[in-house]
């Protein structure tokens, strides 16, 4: 087991070196990816008290699945371990946190009907500033890679190498606004009302806490992706 730890946090690190040996001009051309599943990599999503306020009055409740997990004592916040990161000129172009899943659950009170819509295999695009994620409706096939929330980089990326081997970043996102494709998968997906356009188009959902330092992790998490149950 011990081995299988430093050969994920080997692996990482050397590319890690890698990245600072490599010439600008071939950096420019070249993204490499680092699997950071077995490092104490997390992005942590807390949803605004306007989104939860919002979640209660349609009766909206979020269950974490896979990776993911409730951040203790923080209401509205979840753990995304981070399983991947991109680098280019030393930043991170891009991370995923595949194999965790965020569940919303409706139950509408006049009906009684209960719907769902699931997103899993989280990444994050930082050229187009963009959350994506696999969405389900409930009965339906996952659209994979879908644009659920636009974002602002409320910090700039604090990312950081030290010799020999070591690459630590820490950044928050906010400002996190649906997209299109977001806002059409909740007000469909979850069968919300009209009165809840308004809310889809304006609420700033929060924020998200991205920290990845190289220490290992007490077991590796799954980088397997996430696949919703019929």
């Amino acid at each position: 087991m011990t081995r299988t730890f430093a050969h994920h946090a080997i692996r990482a690190f050397a590319l890690g070196t890698a990245i600072v040996a490599t010439p600008i001009a071939a950096q420019a051309a070249l993204a490499l990816n680092i699997p950071t599943n077995a490092l104490q990599a997390n992005a942590v999503q807390a949803f605004s008290q306007d989104a939860l306020d919002s979640f209660d009055i349609v009766g909206i409740t979020l269950q974490p699945l896979g990776n993911a997990t409730v951040v203790a004592n923080v209401p509205g916040a979840y753990n995304l371990p981070v399983t991947s990161i991109s680098l280019q000129f030393l930043k991170i172009a891009g991370g995923a946190s595949t194999g965790s899943a965020l569940e919303f659950n409706r139950l509408d009170d006049d009906s009684g009907k209960r719907t769902r819509v699931t997103l899993a295999n989280f990444s994050i695009d930082f050229n187009a500033k963009k959350i994506l994620a696999d969405a389900t409706q409930q009965g339906q096939a996952a659209v994979k890679k879908t644009p659920i929330f636009d974002f602002h980089e409320q910090t700039p990326l604090g990312l950081k190498y030290q010799f020999p081997l070591s690459i630590t970043g820490k950044q928050i996102l906010d400002k996190l606004f649906l997209t299109t494709e977001g806002k059409k998968l909740f007000k469909v997906g979850l069968e919300l009302p009209d009165i809840a356009d308004l809310v889809l188009e304006t609420t700033d959902f929060g924020t998200i806490t991205i920290d990845v330092a190289v220490k290992l992790r007490n077991r590796p998490v799954s980088n397997r992706p996430y696949v919703v149950a019929p």
